[in-house]
């Protein structure tokens, strides 16, 4: 998985599998883009707006278990 923030666009994408084609975009609610492969299956996010959407959109934490 990868999460990058573009200060420039102020958006963040959260890819899930790389080097997967998108077969199909929806924009699920204003601002949250969701990319998903032939199957179905979810690519990625991406956060339109990030900065307001965020409490800090330059910042991530993960945790794994």
């Amino acid at each position: 998985m990868r999460v990058a923030y573009d200060e420039r666009t102020d958006t963040v994408t959260v890819v899930f599998k790389e080097d997967v084609a998108v077969a199909e975009t929806d924009e699920e609610r204003p601002g949250v883009i969701l990319d998903f492969d032939a199957r179905g299956e979810l690519v990625s996010i991406e956060i339109l707006d990030a900065s307001k959407r965020m409490t800090d959109a330059t910042r991530v934490d993960f945790e794994a278990r």
